[in-house]
């Protein structure tokens, strides 16, 4: 009797499971955009890198990533890479973290409670990399498919006691240590506080194009495009990530001191949204979208021999796994197991100088310490 109890009671779970949790999604023939190969001339070399380039995919577990693999015909520059590590990220106060604990954990290495910008348990402000490294000749930038107050880029730049706190997030921009922001949008921008964008414009030249002509005499520039064009890409976004990307490190690396670097943030956004709604096709675009900006800081990297690329992710969302496809026709079929977070480890891949440091089970918070440790001198 008690087994046959145990049997019905495992089958309600799993209808129940089945019909309230676990959500289906493929995607078809996807169009082949290659990767990138690096040259691996200055990967796991103990030279000190000058620059370094943090890349977040928001969202982004192993089943992300290998979406866009198998989509991709099995081709993907994350794959090209061979220093390969884990991150864990549980926050301060909470099991599974949300985007701003994790943020501030890879912005400050130091982890804080879930919807914390910038700041510790206490509420306390703690220093970012941006800030810690501008005493060292270090200039910094962010970029994102988010809007700027996110708060994956917000904890680069803010301390907030919550990430909900738009207005004093963008406030807090003026003031902050970086010289370059990408990120949404123009529309998000004017509907902040008069006093506000007046401080934003006066600290930083502002566009709404990455092709204005005034990015290119700018001393800090900020590019805030319409929102269609940091929005999702089935809903129209077409390259402004890979585009942002490089035209940040060209901007920072032309306005670095001499004998000195730079360190940027680029984030993947819409990976984790596309998850949170359990939109698998949107989530491989995005995912193959990010593959294409990875590709412009690992070409840099190999360009200049002095840099550093960390790639990895806040925390992993949705619980995909992958269970189909035909990789030659572009077809992928993933499942969803919820809408949320998941606490499981996320991969960290890394190239150029010092790029074993990276190997390994780390904390987010470590991945930052880490940082700090090779520009801070």
């Amino acid at each position: 009797m008690k087994k046959a109890f145990l049997l019905v009671l495992a089958a309600a779970v799993t209808f129940q499971l089945s019909a309230q949790e676990i959500k289906k999604g493929a995607i078809e023939g996807v169009p082949y955009q290659g990767s990138y190969h690096p040259t691996y001339s200055s990967d796991g070399s103990t030279a000190m890198p000058k620059n370094i380039i943090l890349m977040i995919g928001d969202g982004t577990g192993l089943a992300q990533i290998a979406s866009g693999y198998f989509a991709n015909n099995e081709d993907l520059t994350y794959f090209n890479l061979k220093h390969l590590g884990w991150v864990t990220t549980r926050s301060a106060t909470d099991f599974t973290t949300d985007s701003a604990a994790s943020g501030t954990a890879y912005a400050t290495g130091q982890k804080t409670y879930n919807y914390a910008v910038g700041v510790d348990v206490q509420k306390r402000p703690i220093p970012n990399i941006p800030e810690r490294v501008k005493g060292y000749g270090v200039v910094s930038g962010v970029v994102s498919t988010d809007d700027l107050n996110g708060a994956t880029p917000a904890s680069f730049f803010a301390h907030q006691p919550d990430r909900g706190m738009t207005n004093e997030i963008w406030a807090d921009i003026p003031s902050s240590s970086i010289i370059y922001f990408a990120a949404g949008s123009k529309e998000k921008f004017e509907k902040r506080p008069a006093e506000t964008q007046k401080a934003i414009k006066k600290a930083f030249t502002v566009v709404n194009s990455l092709e204005d002509p005034a990015c290119a005499q700018a001393d800090k520039l900020g590019v805030l495009p319409p929102a269609v064009e940091t929005g999702y890409i089935v809903d129209g976004r077409t390259d402004f990530l890979p585009k942002a990307t490089r035209q940040a490190i060209d901007f920072l690396n032309t306005r670095k001191q001499e004998g000195k670097g730079f360190f940027l943030m680029v984030e993947g956004a819409r990976i984790d949204k596309a998850c949170h709604a359990n939109e698998f096709a949107s989530a491989v675009k995005e995912l193959l979208d990010f593959d294409q900006a990875i590709a412009e800081a690992i070409k840099f990297a190999d360009e200049d021999g002095n840099t550093l690329v960390i790639i990895s992710a806040d925390h992993e969302t949705s619980g995909l796994a992958v269970w189909n496809g035909d990789p030659k026709k572009g077809n992928v079929e993933g499942v969803h197991v919820s809408g949320g977070h998941t606490a499981l480890p996320v991969p960290l891949f890394a190239y150029g100088p010092h790029a074993q440091d990276f190997m390994g089970v780390q904390g987010n918070e470590q991945v930052a310490q880490k940082i700090l440790k090779l520009l801070e001198r």
